[in-house]
């Protein structure tokens, strides 16, 4: 797994009652996984938030596969 695009999900009480967030900033990993599933492209998500970069995206795909990975394993 790549680390170094997981470092760009934080979760702090402070902010969104401890969601995790990109970067700190209150754009929750659920709110972009949930326009994507919705079918907004990376480019229509950097518009409507110009302080998210493309591997902030990807962060949140990697975030939630690895949410998941670790439901399979607990669950078997």
């Amino acid at each position: 797994m790549d680390t170094t695009l997981l470092n760009r999900i934080t979760s702090n009480p402070a902010v969104l009652a401890g969601k995790p967030v990109i970067r700190g900033m209150r754009i929750s990993v659920e709110q972009i996984i949930k326009m994507l599933a919705r079918g907004i492209s990376h480019a229509q998500i950097i518009e409507e938030y110009p302080l998210l970069e493309e591997d902030d995206i990807k962060a949140c795909l990697l975030f939630a596969a690895k949410i998941i990975s670790n439901e399979e394993e607990i669950a078997a």
